[in-house]
């Protein structure tokens, strides 16, 4: 599973939801400061990423990767598990 492009994207998220099976949908934070008022906002986004073990619970923090298209959703993948 490995591919040769230079900039890979890389996010570390918790996932959410393991009810799909090969796949987990993973939530990512990020903050960022709002336009206007400088405030610090959070930002959730989910990913759909595949994992071919099925060994992701939900509450695991995982490190996910962009990858090629596997399904309609799945656009990325499991690289690891940081935190059970």
């Amino acid at each position: 599973m490995t591919e040769t492009k230079k900039n890979i994207k890389e996010f570390v998220g918790i996932v959410v939801s393991d009810k799909m099976d090969k796949t987990v949908v993973v939530a990512v934070e990020r903050k960022m400061s709002h336009p206007l008022y400088g405030k610090q906002i959070k930002k959730t986004k989910k990913f759909h990423a595949h994992d071919e073990e099925n060994r992701c619970k939900v509450g695991d923090v995982v490190r996910i990767r962009e990858f090629r298209p596997i399904s309609k959703l799945k656009r990325w993948v499991v690289v690891e598990i940081l935190k059970q």
